[in-house]
């Protein structure tokens, strides 16, 4: 026999407190409420406890769990939802929506679960999972939003948040009926278009739902559902989405995105993750796709939905770590740090371990970027107590800023436990992507220090680059960094090798004083080092303002990829960096520029465009699976290669 409606609504309030306690940072609270009960809500909630905590900390163990729990809820869900189809419908949709929806974010949350190795195979196993969620979200979308999401809200739009979260409130199911949203002048989808989205003269109501009920758990969630499977779909590296297409698969990231925004807009636990999914969206976007066509409106409205979660959990850390990346996405890198110690402090919340411990990774980037080496090796060695996701890999890291710092006894105290972490830990039998890097780059220092000394002993003293800034050009932590920490790193790697740089730029003259070069030295570099130097000192002139000596720079290490040995990602990331340049160098002409709006300044602008997708070509062609941390680059290339087509779409150039 079906649930009544009552039982339903009871039981979705019930998980409800689940969730709220689990956003709050209180994953133990969480598991006891889902614990509980006995309704597909309440696994569901299990398997998203355990879902979260192997997304965030990468835990292996954690996956498999996850699965088993997701597949239970999924299960339970099917049930239900077989029940319900020969029952008297109960909300404003078709009999067994509500299970149809349940059911299929169990199975979107598994798909996602084998994506979360960053691998090939791992993908394949995500698009295999996620085949059978696409015909359901499609059919949900249909029923659900029969005249499209136009003139629904989103953060932008919609009014503040009237329901508090029922760990503080109980009340959150008595709220009366919101009026239609009006449209406002401009909104989200300003970032795609540049113009305002407007309604219809004869729009089309949009089904209100009451807060905390069935109908806005299915608006809401099936808003969510579409918008993710859309979204994962548009991020997957180019082969992959290869395969998509042939398997028949379209995505739509401007419609993901709308209607992710449509569900952060209500109330119910997808809003919640719908916003988190945004979150990351744009961070990822602000942290990885080098250029954007409105970078003013991304953080605008990534600012909004912190804002507005923020409010609600105070105390989550998922939040906090979101507001430290607007503050490092702006400029503001002390903000961000700050704001990330007082989410550690002791005195708050802290069963959730893998959020914490995404606060602590971002951290140690952030230190990283700032040059504070100790507190960024230190932090990164506290990582590895926070959960098992590669910690050959931040030890790598950490090694590399006692590099920077000249404690070579200590880096190679480091360096010297990697291998055995590297076998301890292998994802399903097979080394981590950055592993893989990692064990190329131990074997070439070894390699480096027997041809120099005749000996692989002590080969901490063969590398010249910190391997954490060599890891940090593939987090992009050079791009938003102060003017001053620019030249500080062109004063490091300006001198760090003999020998020094040929190329002459205005930030070198003025910074770097000028030696005489050594008699008789014999140069020991190699040349991958010297192809990473000048890729390294390409980046940082760029973001120092000095776009002559940054396309000086990455033309040297475009033209010495040829001659590298074991760095053979240098030459894609290389051709990636220089269509990055060409837009901000442009960006910033435009910007000063009289001619802005104007013809020529358009025409201009297409020129650049048209460079840079062709760089971008160039990129993908050397990115082939057989170079390390390609899948990254691949994306890095989908999504600027997206922000180019939305910069057409702002000047109003064809595509």
């Amino acid at each position: 026999m079906a649930d009544t409606p009552q039982d339903t609504a009871a039981q979705l309030r019930a998980a409800t407190v689940g969730f709220d306690w689990l956003f709050a940072n209180e994953l133990e609270k969480a598991r006891e409420t889902f614990a509980s009960g006995d309704s597909p809500f309440h696994s569901l909630g299990l398997g998203v406890c355990a879902f979260l905590e192997a997304a965030l900390g990468m835990e292996t163990g954690l996956m498999a769990e996850a699965s088993r729990l997701l597949a239970l809820a999924e299960a339970g869900a099917k049930k239900q939802l077989k029940l319900a189809k020969s029952s008297d419908k109960t909300t404003q949709f078709p009999p067994g929506t509500e299970w149809e929806l349940l059911h299929s974010d169990a199975v979107i949350l598994l798909g996602l679960t084998h994506a979360l190795s960053e691998s090939y195979m791992g993908y394949l196993q995500c698009l295999y999972a996620m085949n059978s969620a696409h015909s359901k979200f499609t059919k949900l979308y249909k029923t659900v939003y029969p005249n499209g999401l136009q003139n629904y809200a989103t953060p932008a739009a919609s009014t503040a948040n009237s329901r508090a979260a029922s760990i503080r409130s109980e009340a959150s199911g008595s709220s009366s009926q919101p009026t239609a949203p009006k449209p406002a002048k401009s909104g989200f989808f300003s970032r795609f278009t540049g113009v305002a989205l407007t309604v219809p003269t004869t729009p089309q109501a949009p089904i209100v739902a009451e807060e905390g009920s069935v109908d806005e758990l299915i608006l809401s969630g099936t808003a969510f559902g579409y918008g993710l499977f859309n979204l994962v779909f548009s991020l997957l590296p180019a082969k992959i989405r290869g395969v998509v297409g042939f398997l028949g698969f379209n995505h739509d990231r401007k419609l993901a995105l709308q209607a992710l925004a449509v569900s952060a807009a209500k109330t119910d636990v997808h809003a919640v993750f719908a916003g988190l999914s945004l979150m990351t969206y744009h961070g990822v976007v602000l942290l990885l796709s080098g250029y954007q066509a409105n970078e003013a409106h991304i953080i605008k409205q990534y600012r909004a939905i912190v804002d507005k979660l923020e409010t609600r959990y105070p105390t989550g850390s998922l939040w906090i770590l979101n507001r430290a990346k607007i503050l490092r996405m702006s400029y503001d890198p002390d903000g961000a740090i700050k704001v990330l110690q007082e989410g550690l402090k002791p005195g708050r919340p802290h069963t959730f371990a893998q959020a914490d411990g995404l606060l602590i990774f971002e951290l140690a980037w952030t230190l990283l970027s700032q040059r504070r080496y100790q507190e960024a090796a230190d932090a990164f060695i506290r990582v590895t107590e926070i959960n098992s996701w590669s910690h050959a890999t931040y030890y790598f890291i950490a090694a590399g800023c006692h590099i920077s710092l000249k404690n070579y006894e200590k880096a190679q105290e480091l360096l010297d436990r990697i291998p055995e972490l590297i076998e301890k830990k292998k994802f399903g039998g097979k080394d981590l992507p950055t592993e893989v890097f990692i064990k190329k780059k131990l074997a070439f220092y070894k390699e480096k220090q027997a041809a120099l000394t005749g000996s692989e002993d002590n080969y901490v003293r063969a590398v010249k680059i910190s391997p954490a800034e060599e890891l940090g050009i593939f987090w992009n932590t050079h791009a938003r960094i102060t003017k001053e920490t620019a030249i500080a790193h062109i004063k490091d790697w300006a001198t760090c090798m003999n020998p020094p740089p040929t190329i002459e730029t205005a930030l070198i003259k003025e910074h770097v004083p000028s030696t005489e070069p050594a008699e008789a030295q014999k140069a020991g570099e190699t040349p991958d080092e010297l192809a990473i130097r000048s890729l390294l000192l390409g980046i940082v002139h760029r973001t120092a303002g000095d776009y002559a000596g940054s396309r000086a720079f990455l033309q040297d290490a475009e033209a010495r990829h040829s001659t590298v040995k074991v760095s053979t990602w240098v030459g894609g990331v290389t051709w990636f960096e220089h269509a990055v340049l060409d837009l901000k160098e442009m960006e910033s002409r435009s910007s000063s520029s009289t001619m802005v709006g104007l013809g020529a300044d358009t025409e201009e602008w297409a020129r650049v465009l048209k460079g840079a997708l062709e760089k971008l070509d160039k990129a993908l062609s050397l990115a082939t699976q057989q170079v390390d941390l390609s899948s990254r680059l691949d994306s890095r290339i989908a999504m600027l290669k997206d922000e180019i087509g939305l910069k057409k779409e702002m000047l109003g150039i064809a595509a």
